[in-house]
């Protein structure tokens, strides 16, 4: 398997090299104006997506049907593996996190109107959203005990509770809400996701939450306070929330890990020049035995990591839901950008962590990543379940097959 993927058609050879190009000439130049909020930085925006929408490379993550380039999953991993290295780059493209995630379920289970209404504006760029489903009250690892309710009056859900982290919130025009929908069910059958338009009165921003100590973060405190909507608003089979998430956060783990992948190798690129050119006591960094073992060790550890990505890739493409090779990546990926980030913010110095260069920004995201989607922790019980599993019955894991 892992052979096959190292093979482009020639079709994501063209579409690689289109996305090389532009990032070369539209979005690296501009990455410090783009990263800011303002005015500004939305209209230039604005600009380079407008060129890829000309050019047919706008939504590459959705089918056609859905308004987008329907490329396929593998094919995709190659163009996001490029696109990731820088952090402005996504939204050019229409890819970014979480509508990206937000229009895949909207598609898969939205109802005709949901589509009309809710997926159509959000794959057109003209309106942004965000998933609501982690809570300050309760452990985001196991959203089995997740409170926020909904009740069904009449037509009418009536939906109670408080939210975090549902990033993006602020300026969004409406949510996807993870709720309880069934509290008498097993924990998996519990929840039901619905679609909340963020004028609704009783939706509330209570407060921005400061990420890294950025006062403009956009992972607001939101309070559902008797939001009213109509029944037509769930997504998907009443008590299928759990199942809807697994749908979207397993492809949006492997969009995560491949964006961390263009990190890494951003960073390594950084690293090899910045050690190349600089010179401590009588010569280059590069010539110190310290630096060139951080270089081999970055080089394999992101050629492991892209190996693993793009199986896991291969494996979605196939109609497989991949969740043991997702969660692998999901742990080992982010790991292995935030290290390589790191020994190349050392090898900067100062430098490394002011905004001369992307890597103080990179580490926060990748490091950030860490928690998100999942924790490290948890992932990491998942392979081990998996392997326990197959020799808890006398099968001893077969790496060739895998």
């Amino acid at each position: 398997m892992v052979d096959n993927v190292l093979i482009m058609s020639e079709e994501t050879k063209e579409r690689c090299a289109y996305v090389k190009k532009f990032m070369e000439e539209h979005v690296y130049p501009n990455e410090y104006a783009l990263s800011k909020r303002n005015p500004q930085a939305a209209a230039l925006m604005k600009e380079l997506q407008a060129i890829n929408k000309a050019n047919g490379y706008w939504a590459p993550h959705l089918p056609k049907e859905a308004g987008g380039m329907g490329i396929g999953f593998l094919t995709y991993a190659y163009m996001n593996e490029i696109i990731g290295r820088s952090l402005s780059a996504p939204p050019s493209f229409g890819s970014q996190a979480p509508d990206s995630g937000n229009a895949e379920i909207l598609f898969q289970f939205g109802s005709p109107d949901i589509k009309e209404r809710f997926l159509k504006p959000l794959v057109a760029g003209e309106v942004r959203s965000c998933y609501s489903m982690t809570e300050p009250a309760v452990s985001g690892a196991d959203p089995t005990g997740l409170q926020t309710r909904a009740v069904r009056e009449g037509d009418e859900w009536v939906i109670n509770g408080r939210k975090w982290f549902s990033s993006g919130a602020i300026g969004a025009a409406f949510a996807i809400v993870m709720c309880v929908t069934d509290p008498d069910q097993p924990p998996h059958s519990r929840m039901s996701q619905i679609v909340v338009p963020t004028d609704t009165p009783g939706f509330k921003i209570e407060r921005r939450v400061e990420v890294w100590g950025e006062e403009d973060s956009n992972h607001p405190v939101v309070h559902y306070d008797n939001v009213r909507v109509p029944v037509t608003n769930l997504l998907g089979p009443q008590g299928a929330g759990f199942k809807l998430s697994q749908k979207r956060l397993g492809p949006g783990r492997i969009h995560h890990c491949m964006r961390a992948l263009g990190q890494a190798q951003r960073a390594f690129d950084l690293l090899c020049n910045r050690s190349l050119n600089r010179e401590a006591f009588g010569s280059t960094l590069a010539e110190k035995q310290t630096i060139q073992n951080w270089i081999a060790d970055s080089l394999v550890n992101i050629q492991a990591a892209r190996l693993l990505t793009m199986q896991a890739a291969q494996k979605i493409d196939s109609g497989d839901e991949a969740r043991v090779e997702v969660s692998m990546i999901k742990f080992f990926v982010v790991n292995v950008a935030c290290d390589v980030i790191d020994k190349a913010i050392q090898v900067h110095g100062a430098m490394g962590v002011t905004s001369d260069t992307p890597l103080q920004a990179m580490y926060k995201s990748a490091r950030t990543l860490r928690i998100a989607d999942g924790p490290d922790e948890v992932h990491r019980m998942v392979v081990s379940r998996a392997a326990l599993r197959k020799y808890r019955t006398g099968q001893p894991w077969d790496f060739q097959s895998f």
